[in-house]
């Protein structure tokens, strides 16, 4: 079954350019990756001057996305990249999560 992986930002508008860059460097190593279908990032603004982004992917399997967990971890670790870092750093708060589609 599809596995959809859902994560929510809300980013400081002074933020917002470093949150991009590392942003869109993810999508692009895991659009290589085995099991990846298709992703999308969407963006508003909250009224109070923060950005909310919201990232999907989407995943041929839950196997798929357990896999791509695990490179995206051995990426950070190959790049010494500390995800929580930077979120704290930022001041940027995330909500996660696995979503599967609803079935009609």
């Amino acid at each position: 079954m599809k596995q959809i992986f859902i994560d929510q930002f809300v980013i400081p508008e002074n933020a917002k350019q470093e949150f991009t860059e590392r942003m869109n460097y993810n999508r692009d190593f895991i659009k290589k990756l085995t099991g990846f279908i298709e992703d999308a990032a969407y963006e508003r603004e909250d009224g109070n001057g923060n950005i909310i982004c919201v990232t999907i992917a989407t995943w041929e399997s839950e196997e798929a996305l357990s896999k791509a967990k695990a490179a995206v971890q051995t990426e950070y670790q190959r790049i010494g990249f500390n995800p929580q870092e930077l979120l704290t750093l930022l001041n940027i708060t995330m909500d996660r999560g696995v979503y599967q589609p609803m079935d009609n």
